[in-house]
């Protein structure tokens, strides 16, 4: 979303500029404030979930969105953090009176709030932006506080918020019991006398020595016959 720094007459942004600095420095019970230095019409919040309901224990990211008009013109309010509520939309849009036909300029950001967090412990179903969390809290509301609570369990509370794991922390690869780290193929010496190599070479020239005695053999008889032709 753009920046209405620009948009906003100086004396506004005096006043939005000391506000949230004494936010900062005095937050509302369970709200933490974080403010830009970049763009102070955009405030980003956290609120802790109300104990009592389904939303204790976690810690719900939240801003609001100062447009042009301010204050003339209330801010919007989103969610960041997924919530299972009637008042919240499923792109984290809320939908409070303060927010919109009960807003006053002299309300203040700190007013707001408060609201939003008092909208945590009382509902009101009758300006659902979400549906059927309304219509559950209505008729069942068991089912209600089941399903707002699992939502803050997923995304609210630090363990299961989906941060980034250690990646010692995964499953590791198995490794088979006598799986070798390394196929080593053969290698044997070919000058190993008692080796297969070895042994190879050693019939080969037996073969060889016994085959040039068998021709010298047929050559001497040859050699023998003609002399002996020649005598007759």
């Amino acid at each position: 979303m753009n920046s209405n720094v620009e948009n906003l007459p100086p004396h506004v942004l005096r006043l939005v500029y000391k506000e949230v600095s004494a936010l900062a420095a005095d937050p509302p019970e369970g709200i933490k404030i974080y403010p830009s230095e970049e763009d102070i019409t955009e405030l980003h919040t956290s609120i802790e979930g109300p104990e009592g309901t389904p939303f204790a224990g976690g810690i719900f990211r939240m801003r609001l969105v100062l447009g042009k008009d301010f204050p003339a013109v209330p801010p919007k309010g989103y969610f960041l953090t997924k919530i299972f509520h009637p008042n919240v939309g499923h792109k984290g849009e809320i939908c409070v009176n303060v927010l919109k036909r009960d807003w006053k300029a002299e309300l203040g950001l700190r007013h707001i709030l408060l609201t939003i967090k008092c909208l945590l412990i009382h509902p009101n179903p009758e300006s659902a932006l979400n549906e059927e969390a309304g219509r559950l809290l209505l008729e069942d509301y068991a089912e209600y506080e089941s399903r707002a609570r699992l939502l803050t369990e997923i995304h609210a509370m630090g363990g299961t918020s989906g941060a980034p794991q250690d990646p010692n922390d995964g499953p590791q690869p198995k490794k088979h019991a006598g799986e070798p780290t390394k196929r080593a193929g053969p290698n044997v010496p070919a000058g190993l006398g008692n080796g297969v190599n070895g042994a190879s070479t050693t019939t080969s020239s037996s073969s060889n020595s016994n085959s040039s005695s068998s021709i010298n053999n047929v050559v001497k008889k040859k050699a023998d016959k003609k002399r002996a032709l020649r005598r007759l």
